[in-house]
């Protein structure tokens, strides 16, 4: 395990995928929804909500049958047939790769071991996969492969294991603000995600150097 002891600002990045890497386009799930009658955003609350979610991202559930609770969750706001319709629509989302942040993360991996630490489901690899990412990073730890979630600190532990460093001497990346403050809590340098320019400023100390 490193100890920090070199001249770089960290030693390990642990980085999440959905909504930092990869994205998500609701334009056919909003329409849907719009037809249907419902405010837009009513299926990922539905969907979203941690009794229906949390069983798929510690690998419990397969996504169709997340995409089926998901349906039961919206029967009485619509007909059943529609239902489904929006929530097999928001499990078959098309998604995309940030080019600039996979482009400065293959930088950073030149330096220091990249983990991908992300809460996510069984189809991850395959999703990785079909983006051309399979080699993206050093190793890849998904809550649906190891039974935690962030912000579980067990996840945080297991993945700075990995990459063979000590907590503090890791830089985490996340969008939600729940999990970097569980990071920052363990000790770990933390960046809240809304855009590339804030994963650019992070690792500038190490690809500068």
């Amino acid at each position: 395990m490193t100890d920090g002891a070199g001249d770089a600002p960290f030693d390990a990045v642990l980085c999440d995928v959905d909504n930092v890497i990869r994205f998500y386009d609701p334009t056919e799930l909003l329409a849907l929804e719009r037809a249907a009658g419902l405010a837009e955003g009513t299926t990922m609350k539905i969907a979203f909500a941690p009794e229906t979610d949390l069983p798929l991202l510690l690998g419990q559930v397969t996504q169709d049958e997340w995409a089926e609770s998901a349906a039961a969750g919206l029967t009485g706001l619509v007909p059943a047939d529609q239902a489904r319709q929006l929530a097999m629509t928001l499990s078959h989302q098309p998604f995309h790769a940030d080019e600039t942040v996979v482009a400065l993360l293959r930088r950073a991996r030149v330096h220091v071991p990249l983990v991908l630490l992300t809460n996510a489901t069984l189809q991850l690899e395959e999703d990785l996969a079909s983006l051309g990412l399979t080699d993206l990073a050093d190793h890849l730890v998904s809550s649906a492969r190891v039974g935690l979630a962030k912000p579980d600190p067990r996840i945080f532990e297991l993945a700075a294991e990995r990459a063979g460093a000590r907590l503090d001497r890791c830089l985490f990346v996340d969008d939600t603000l729940e999990n970097v403050e569980a990071a920052t809590g363990l000790g770990m340098r933390a960046v809240h995600f809304r855009s590339a320019a804030d994963l650019g400023r992070a690792l500038a100390p190490l690809l500068e150097a």
